[in-house]
């Protein structure tokens, strides 16, 4: 059977919500925060020398980029079908491909052609090394996107904060473009750079979040964080001593043409100079969540949806809380993909559950895609529980029709 006939018969069982399979990313530069549900014995599953799984991925068309050892469809979303007693698994790239705008709607399809954005969980014990996404015009040399991101720290999972919860942003107002060069050639000759001594940190809070546009140079802290981004894996490293960590010189130069290899003014040319030396970064990066409707009248229906990624028109994201004993009946102008935080109940004709432990290559019921016809019509969710809300992160495609960037 094709994919498009098995795809047609997904939607039609869904009432236009998917069931999507959980997404595990390991890297081989990382050590898992062991905070995104993953049974113990399988934060190495695909073996030590890929690194630990410290990233799920959500509502991705966006392969994994982790070299020459990457597994065959790694990084990628699957949709899980039921019938007759049998399960079967397939791409949402592909389901997307034959049905186009029937599951992202035909703004998106028309434009894009391809759903532009994914979302993860980064999930790292220790902070990462300061690193940049490369802007559009950087990217496109190696054949991809560049990538702007942001985060939000979801309090579900963050038990603990890990080794270092602060995150360095940008440059130092005042830093030269002289000191960034020398700190980059330092790292091409295997010195310690000690680039973040150019940097200011900040400390990193549960329920809030931050916008991070391509071309910012960040060290992402240790609480596991939730990444909605454009839908590209391009980086490359700009410190190569992290904690006592050593970062491969190879990183440094990762997704740099090959006729710029070696040379450190290409590297510097990807910093966005402005955005990094902003001396107002903070007003103009940090977000706290933002109600989606009046507070009192979202309290009278029984729920509470605020906006905590909106500064981007990239993607944009929702949490989403329905109070206990609540049925609601929720409108989005878009297609999304979503994740379960907390609680269990059902969602159209969907089981929802928020699980405690996941086995590696287990399914569940706490990831779904919502087609934008769904979205549109409303997705009706009841939550029985006496005492414990529901709670989800819903992450939504370019230009959001309901929010107004800022």
């Amino acid at each position: 059977m094709s994919v498009k006939k098995i795809a047609e018969m997904a939607l039609e069982q869904g009432q236009g919500i998917l069931r999507l399979t959980p997404t595990w990313v390991p890297r081989s530069f990382c050590v898992p925060g062991r905070r995104i549900k993953l049974h113990p014995d399988d934060y190495y599953a695909l073996g030590g020398e890929r690194g630990g799984i410290d990233e799920r991925w959500f509502s991705s068309t966006t392969p994994a980029d982790n070299g020459p050892l990457t597994s065959p469809n790694e990084g990628l979303s699957f949709i899980a079908f039921e019938d007759g007693g049998k399960t079967e698994t397939f791409l949402l790239r592909d389901a997307i491909k034959d049905l186009k705008g029937e599951i992202i709607g035909d703004r998106l399809w028309k434009k894009h052609e391809r759903w532009p954005m994914y979302s993860k969980f980064f999930d790292n014990k220790g902070a990462l090394p300061h690193h940049i996404h490369h802007r559009d015009q950087h990217a496109k040399f190696t054949g991809q996107l560049g990538k702007p991101e942001a985060y939000f720290f979801p309090p579900q999972v963050n038990n603990h904060g890990g080794d270092f919860p602060y995150t360095f942003f940008g440059l130092n107002p005042g830093v030269t473009k002289d000191q960034v060069r020398k700190a980059l050639q330092d790292a091409a000759e295997g010195r310690d750079n000690s680039i973040t001594s150019l940097a200011p940190a900040y400390r990193l809070d549960p329920g809030t979040g931050w916008d991070v546009p391509p071309g910012v140079l960040h060290a992402p802290g240790s609480l596991c964080t939730y990444e909605p981004q454009k839908a590209s894996d391009v980086f490359a490293m700009y410190e190569n001593v992290t904690h006592d960590q050593v970062v491969s010189t190879e990183l440094l130069w990762k997704n740099t043409p090959k006729n710029k290899q070696g040379k450190v003014d290409w590297l510097l040319s990807v910093i966005d100079w402005n955005l990094n030396v902003d001396p107002d970064f903070v007003n103009n990066r940090f977000m706290k969540p933002k109600p989606v409707y009046p507070v009192k009248e979202m309290k009278k229906q029984g729920f509470q949806e605020n906006w905590i990624c909106y500064k981007s028109t990239a993607f944009s994201a929702k949490e989403l809380t329905v109070w206990p004993g609540e049925t609601v009946t929720i409108k989005d102008s878009g297609a999304y993909g979503m994740i379960m935080m907390q609680g269990h109940g059902t969602m159209g004709i969907w089981d929802i559950e928020t699980p405690t432990m996941i086995r590696f290559g287990q399914l569940t019921h706490d990831e779904y895609f919502v087609t934008e016809q769904a979205a549109k019509a409303g997705v009706t969710i009841t939550n029985p529980s006496k005492s414990d809300p529901i709670v989800m992160l819903k992450h939504f495609g370019p230009n959001n029709p309901d929010l107004k960037v800022g």
